[in-house]
């Protein structure tokens, strides 16, 4: 039995409801440099309509033929989100846009005139009553076409207020069902913004036969701000698109405004329908099809948005993630929070990166691979799984090495012979010798050779980067084989020719253990 506080629950519900109108494939391609294609714009409505948004402004049908072709195969494709189009004042607008959504199972058909002083006079060059009878007619054409029409007034929030109350009225009494009052220019504030709808809601007369629309740009960067303001004002349509792209700076971001009312619900009672967990992949897709990046700061989408490098918010994101995230990655399609290893992490987050790795240190060994890991982070921006990897298995195999490489500078360039100075440590002690050769590799080896003396072949030289970029480490392997026995050794280093020095001192150390000699000098020929 349904009583009547389920009915009133059911109404409050949605009272609270905001729909979204996501408008990527028409004010988001008009973004300078964001042209797609009319496969790529398919493949954005369908993840749009997966994604649950309720309206697709698919174009602007009569600003070109392509715009025109996608606004009808979209309308043909997609089943369950309204599909509108955009059109100026005019017939032919009008018309060419009624034709373009004729295939859609909801169309919809949004029309719009500037309404502020600055517009009508240097825009439009009409008289207020002018664009006061321009409103009429083309909702009136508008709606002759769908039941389903949309009216916008240009530069609304620097509209005088009686006129704009004026304009609404004759929109809605033309028969528009949605209402958007938009801050074209980014100009307003959010608390200019909500008092604007309270306003216009209280002094039209027929505001309540039509849902009310915010439609904010980011010149100022509030658009994500004024969007929620012009809910609280009683508007219960935002329009905004992913990553924000749009003209100028942008638009109001899906992605925030949806994860704001979600996570805040506190703070704003509102709600959507949309599935949260597609975000990420609708972001990187946009991305892709217009070759715009997404800021690595970006919220709830860009890169950094669930990753942490400071010690400190390391340490309590391994107590309770609660501690710096307000919501968690998999709500909007990341897989997991992920712990970044810079220059600023701590030894705890250390310590859990190499367990996840497979790697369990003791005290000693692990105070001796986080300092290797600290003067690494120093000297690249990101340190990757790969280059820890490379890392602790350069560490481990030092840690008991009769030889090991105390110090190096390398002469190099067009002008040889190429010369180092290498200092190694040999069970404690420390010698130094400068060595000269047919390129830095060279040098460094003969320098070996000189602290070392042994008649071991070098049968392999082989460097490849751990991770990508031009800060990567160089891996090194060095295979050297005396007396039939070869041996493989390993070193890693953001510097090449320290890598290839560790490599090589790698595998002397072999040498020796597999000769069950416990001092270097067992290296030296007889």
């Amino acid at each position: 039995m349904i009583t009547s506080t389920d009915n009133d629950r059911a109404a409050a519900s949605n009272a609270d409801r905001v729909l979204i109108f996501d408008t990527t494939l028409r004010d988001g391609e008009q973004s300078p440099g964001a042209s797609m294609t009319l496969e790529e714009k398919l493949e954005v409505a369908d993840l749009l309509d997966a994604l649950r948004v309720d309206i697709i402004e698919a174009g602007f049908p009569v600003a070109s033929e392509g715009d025109f072709e996608a606004v009808l195969e979209i309308s043909k494709r997609v089943r369950n989100a309204t599909i509108a189009g955009l059109a100026r004042a005019g017939a032919k607008d009008i018309d060419r846009c009624a034709e373009a959504v004729r295939g859609a199972a909801r169309p919809r058909i949004h029309t719009f005139i500037s309404t502020s002083p600055v517009h009508m006079k240097y825009k439009l060059q009409m008289a207020p009553e002018r664009v006061l009878e321009m409103i009429a007619s083309s909702v009136t054409r508008a709606r002759n076409h769908v039941a389903d029409v949309e009216w916008s007034a240009e530069d609304g929030t620097r509209t005088e207020h009686d006129f704009l109350c004026r304009c609404v009225e004759t929109a809605i009494g033309a028969g528009a069902t949605t209402i958007n009052i938009p801050d074209t220019v980014g100009y307003a504030t959010p608390e200019e913004y909500e008092a604007l709808f309270r306003m216009v809601r209280a002094r039209v007369p027929n505001s309540d036969k039509a849902i009310f629309s915010v439609h904010c740009h980011d010149d100022l960067g509030m658009a994500v701000a004024n969007s929620l303001a012009g809910v609280r004002g009683g508007a219960r349509q935002i329009e905004c698109t992913i990553n924000g792209v749009g003209e100028r700076a942008g638009n109001a971001a899906l992605e925030e405004v949806v994860m704001a009312m979600r996570t805040r619900a506190d703070a704003l009672p509102f709600h959507t329908q949309i599935d949260a967990r597609l975000l990420t992949r609708a972001s990187k897709l946009v991305s892709a099809v217009t070759s715009f990046p997404v800021p690595y700061n970006k919220a709830i989408v860009g890169r950094n948005a669930f990753a942490h490098e400071s010690g400190i918010h390391q340490d309590g994101m391994l107590k309770n993630a609660h501690t710096y995230e307000i919501m968690t990655p998999e709500s909007v399609g990341v897989a997991k929070t992920s712990l970044v290893m810079g220059k600023h992490s701590g030894r705890h987050a250390f310590k859990e990166k190499l367990k996840e790795l497979g790697y369990e240190l003791g005290e000693n060994a692990l105070q001796e691979a986080f300092k290797r890991f600290k003067d690494l982070a120093d000297r690249k921006k990101l340190v990757y799984d790969e280059d820890l990897i490379a890392l602790v298995d350069d560490e481990i195999v030092q840690r008991h090495d009769h030889i090991k490489v105390a110090a190096l500078t390398v002469i190099a360039g067009t002008n040889g012979p190429q010369s180092a100075a290498l200092t190694l440590d040999i069970d404690g002690e420390k010698k130094t010798h400068q060595a000269t050769g047919n390129g830095p590799v060279d040098a460094i080896f003969n320098a070996i050779k000189a602290l070392t003396p042994h008649e071991a072949t070098l049968e392999l030289f082989q460097v490849h980067a751990v991770t990508e970029g031009t800060d990567a480490q160089a891996e090194v392997s060095v295979r050297l084989c005396e007396d039939g026995k070869s041996v493989t050794g390993r070193g890693a280093d953001p510097d090449t020719l320290v890598a290839s020095a560790r490599a090589y001192v790698a595998a002397l150390n072999k040498l020796i253990a597999k000769r069950g000699k416990t001092k270097p000098e067992a290296m030296q020929a007889g």
